[in-house]
């Protein structure tokens, strides 16, 4: 007689399979090898254990920008689906700085500047994943304890050829750019991690693959199976051109205020919209799909479209009630001075005191700070409207608020 546990077993697997892994595979770039996370997948579920899913981080900047939380999301759906989040803090890798798509070296953090950025980190990623189920490792752990000989058994593993293959190592090679002999050694340092707390999967942004394969092949060459890597698309910011980076200015933090999160949000460029919806507004991948198709035939007006994601992204991260005063402050203060919705953003200096005719020289084309003292003067220059008088005015009181030339240029002041 023919057993049918078996075959029933194997469809019953199919179909968990299919719905385990719709989430877990969102917004994916590379899922590499292919088949592998398939494959660990079953494993774990026959083995009742959770996957061990890896992701990196080096605590170098103060806030969570709103292009983290396309990891981090998909690190929530691995742990929603019951497997282990394991949150690398690049404690030690730190103090080196991930070169990825860097084009020059960047400096070296002290150790209490990465203390005190991790814990806010926490406090950030807070808002995205359940931080007490999670475990959290420092690579000092095992990278300071690697001493002088362990660090060259680690760079004998791969060779300068295989750094080069590496896109911004090779541009700055052969553009003459320095690369520091430490920033060679970073893959195989955030490699090593994966060896060091037995990753099953990493996940990272497309400019993290060569460091998530340098992972595999030394797990590989250090007897282990190896794993599986997952890369995603990187959010644009809001100049819907670059990368989002506190460096260039160009970002939403998780810590705005929501009329400062909603305000930028509208500022971003109608193009930049579909990547927005699927990567940072949280709403269901089908609800996503509608809205960029509704806005692809016309059938939903931009800066309908724009509204409802700046609410959607709001909400996320504070309430909705929250992002309802928030779109009411909006409108109230673009409709009452006829300003745009739809206007850049410049960023304001530390400087307690804000020079205007510099603003209005660096972001709204004025030739000169001459012309522009004559502009203020004129009563050509407004702040929500209103007309400005004064050259200097405290920094406090333009954040947020938009700077227009004449009737036609516009700017929104924001904090960097």
């Amino acid at each position: 007689m023919v057993s049918r546990t078996r075959p029933v077993r194997a469809v019953i697997l199919r179909i968990w399979m299919s719905d385990h892994l719709r989430p877990l595979l969102r917004n994916a770039v590379d899922v590499l090898p292919q088949g592998a996370l398939e494959k660990r997948l079953a494993e774990a579920a026959e083995a009742q254990r959770p996957l061990r899913v890896k992701l990196g981080l080096d605590p170098t900047a103060v806030s969570v920008t709103l292009g983290w939380s396309v990891v981090l999301s998909k690190l929530a759906a691995f742990q929603e689906a019951g497997h282990l989040p394991v949150l690398i803090v690049g404690d030690f890798t730190a103090r080196v700085g991930d070169p990825s798509g860097k084009s020059k070296t960047r400096p070296m953090l002290t150790p209490e500047r990465i203390a005190a950025n991790e814990a806010d980190y926490l406090r950030q990623f807070s808002k995205i994943l359940d931080v007490d189920r999670i475990e959290i490792r420092h690579n000092s752990e095992w990278l300071g304890e690697l001493g002088a000989g362990g660090l060259l058994d680690l760079a004998a593993k791969s060779t300068l050829a295989q750094m080069l293959e590496r896109d911004d190592f090779n541009k700055r090679y052969t553009g003459s750019a320095p690369i520091s002999l430490q920033e060679l050694l970073y893959p195989l340092l955030q490699g090593y991690d994966s060896v060091a707390i037995n990753a099953d999967v990493e996940i990272g942004g497309t400019d993290q693959k060569f460091n998530l394969l340098v992972g595999r092949d030394l797990q590989e060459q250090a007897g282990m199976p190896q794993q599986s890597i997952m890369t995603h698309e990187l959010l644009v910011g809001t100049d819907g051109t670059q990368k989002m980076s506190q460096s260039l200015g160009n970002f939403v933090g998780l810590d705005d205020l929501p009329v400062e999160m909603y305000g930028k949000t509208m500022s971003i460029p109608d193009e930049a919209m579909p990547a927005w919806y699927r990567l940072a507004s949280g709403l269901p991948e089908d609800d996503v799909s509608a809205r960029i198709a509704a806005l692809a035939a016309g059938e939903t007006e931009p800066v309908e479209a724009k509204r409802a994601l700046a609410f959607a992204i709001t909400a996320r991260f504070h309430s909705e009630e929250e992002a309802e005063e928030a779109a009411d402050a909006f409108r109230r203060q673009f409709a009452e001075h006829k300003i745009p919705e739809d206007i850049p953003t410049a960023i304001l200096g530390a400087e307690p005191i804000v020079h205007l005719p510099a603003l209005l020289v660096d972001h709204l084309g004025v030739a000169s700070r001459g012309e522009a003292r004559r502009l203020i003067t004129g009563g050509a220059v407004r702040l929500d409207g209103e007309t400005v008088e004064e050259i200097d005015l405290p920094r406090e009181a333009l954040v947020g608020r938009v700077l227009q030339r004449g009737r036609r240029d516009f700017v929104r002041l924001i904090t960097g």
